[in-house]
């Protein structure tokens, strides 16, 4: 992840426009969720937490986890406010380094493939990191043309995300697109999936 960039603006990340498409992220999670018997959640590049911190209330331990420490502690002052006692934030970047000794049900991942330059392995750290009949949910945005950065993706195509992810030894990928926003990728308009597998 392109850290230093993620600390300059960690401290006005929050936006008006950022929290709505994050409100719309964490219902689509929730409905994902609803039903399952999970316990604890990892937000793998959870940011400041918009997405995550809408989810505590259904786990009974989870861990936020960002490569930014300016955003760990945007994130760590919310866990205070709210009075999270059962939430850590951890800065930690596990695409560089696999010494993470945690375990999960559930492992989050809003907006962070299209940062992430090697997919494959990130998946697979992932992978060794969710517990027995855990889910995976990935929410980023369909493959987008009028995108054109050189250190982010420009979205994912379905069979990307069945090729990485049973690369990574998950099974029973799903993935549909759920949201169609204007100007919320790279200030083009775009779709947003999410997809989910198990372990």
């Amino acid at each position: 992840m392109e850290e230093n960039v993620f600390n300059q603006i960690a401290k006005k990340y929050d936006t008006k426009d950022r929290k709505e498409l994050a409100n719309i992220i964490a219902d689509e999670i929730k409905k994902t969720l609803d039903g399952g018997q999970y316990h604890s959640i990892l937000d793998y590049g959870g940011g400041t937490g918009l997405v995550t911190f809408q989810l505590t209330d259904q786990f009974e331990k989870g861990w936020l986890i960002d490569s930014s420490q300016e955003m760990i502690q945007v994130a760590q002052s919310k866990i205070e406010q709210k009075q999270l006692e059962h939430f850590e934030a951890m800065a930690f970047n596990l695409a560089e380094d696999n010494r993470l000794d945690l375990k999960a049900d559930v492992i989050v991942l809003s907006l962070v493939l299209l940062h992430v330059p090697n997919i494959d392995s990130l998946l697979q750290r992932l992978n060794e990191r969710l517990n027995a009949s855990g889910l995976l949910i990935i929410v980023d945005f369909d493959k987008n043309e009028k995108v054109q950065h050189p250190k982010v993706h420009n979205g994912f195509t379905e069979e990307e995300i069945h090729r990485a992810l049973s690369h990574a030894g998950f099974q029973g990928v799903k993935m549909h697109t759920f949201h169609q926003g204007s100007s919320i990728f790279m200030k083009q308009d775009a779709s947003l999936f999410i997809a989910t597998s198990t372990k």
